[in-house]
């Protein structure tokens, strides 16, 4: 499919630059392809309501890494300011990494990156094609970890970190309820709206949960440079299904209940973990599951997602599952409605399109 089918205009001031407060204040936009009106606009509050006793609600407990670190690379007497983002893990000292200004780096270079009195250098070990490097830091295991804590600033998505720094505020804020098990550059953002209270009315409604994990990486965030989506190289991410949360969830659709899937992400590690028949096995290891229209989804009945950017595979996913023409309409309803987008913004409850059985 061509990729401008994916575009549309967003004025600036939609995007959010803080949560809600509190997090479950968030605006929800329900969209029901098969119904007219096919938009609602309620509020996260109104979850429960739309939950079913039975259903399955599976949130990503992956933790948001500090994974913005800031150096210098000293060459003679010049110095430049270095600013790595951290993508993906490499190995026990080694990570791939964005860096600014990347393009006057060179293999075999140390970058001193430090927080106050705290130092980490890295050694530039290869640069990638595109724009990557690899760091081999001094540190390794979780010394390494503990060092990237304690230096590090929560890696904002590229449009709120061009409108304002990162602050000791977004430590929180860009964490889930959920967050448990380190790896992430991006949160899980569909799981942000959640608080206690929010858990405690969906488990009086009979909603059970299950955890699931997807280490969300740097490329969520970028859009499709191709001009179709069949040449788009789609990044991979680390995740897991574990046995016992596919038995459960496996138990809950043969006795009725649905899989709700909060946001994007827990919704490609269960596709990822899907047989063709909807059966969810165990799963551990990379994912690069690149959903468009199109895809005949197996595990995922409902989905619960946050407003994402133009061109983005986000998008097309979330238009492959409630349709793209019922999608551009939710998003012009959603601009128009004073919607807040993105990550700290507002969300939507993506019921599934009808699809045609073509036997």
């Amino acid at each position: 499919m061509h990729v401008t089918l994916f575009d549309f205009d967003l004025p600036p001031e939609r995007i959010a630059l803080r949560p809600a407060e509190p997090r479950d204040a968030a605006r929800l936009l329900i969209v029901r392809p098969d119904r007219v009106p096919r938009f609602e606009d309620r509020a996260i509050l109104d979850l429960p309501q739309e939950f079913r006793p039975g259903d399955v609600l599976v949130v990503n407990d992956t933790r948001v890494i500090p994974a913005r670190l800031t150096g210098s690379r000293v060459r003679g007497a010049a110095s430049a300011r270095i600013e790595a983002t951290l993508v993906q893990r490499e190995g026990e000292a080694s990570w791939r990494a964005f860096a600014r200004p990347g393009k006057k780096l060179k293999a075999g270079e140390i970058i001193c990156f430090a927080a106050g009195a705290e130092n980490l250098d890295a050694e530039v070990v290869s640069k990638g094609e595109e724009g990557d490097i690899v760091l081999r830091f001094a540190l390794t295991g979780e010394a390494l970890d503990r060092a990237i804590e304690r230096i590090g600033q929560m890696p904002l998505p590229p449009y709120i970190a061009s409108r304002r720094p990162a602050d000791q505020r977004d430590l929180k804020d860009y964490q889930t309820l959920f967050a448990e098990k380190s790896g992430a550059v991006a949160a899980p953002t569909a799981s942000l709206h959640f608080t206690p209270r929010l858990i405690a009315a969906l488990a009086a409604r009979g909603v059970t949960l299950q955890r699931v994990t997807l280490h969300v990486g740097a490329g969520t965030f970028l859009p499709v440079k191709a001009s179709d989506t069949r040449a788009h190289k789609m990044h991979a991410e680390w995740g897991e299904v574990t046995q016992a949360s596919a038995e459960a969830l496996n138990r809950a659709r043969a006795a009725g209940g649905r899989i709700i899937a909060a946001g994007t992400t827990s919704l490609r590690i269960l596709e990822s973990a899907a047989r063709p028949d909807g059966r969810i096995e165990a799963f551990v290891g990379e994912t690069s599951i690149f959903i468009t229209p199109g895809y005949r989804f197996k595990a995922v009945d409902v989905l619960l997602t946050n407003f994402h950017l133009p061109r983005s595979t986000l998008f097309m996913l979330a238009a492959a599952f409630s349709g793209l023409e019922t999608m551009q309409a939710a998003y012009a309803h959603a601009i128009a409605e004073g919607y807040r987008f993105y990550s700290y913004g507002d969300a939507c409850l993506l019921f599934p399109a009808i699809v045609e059985d073509a036997s």
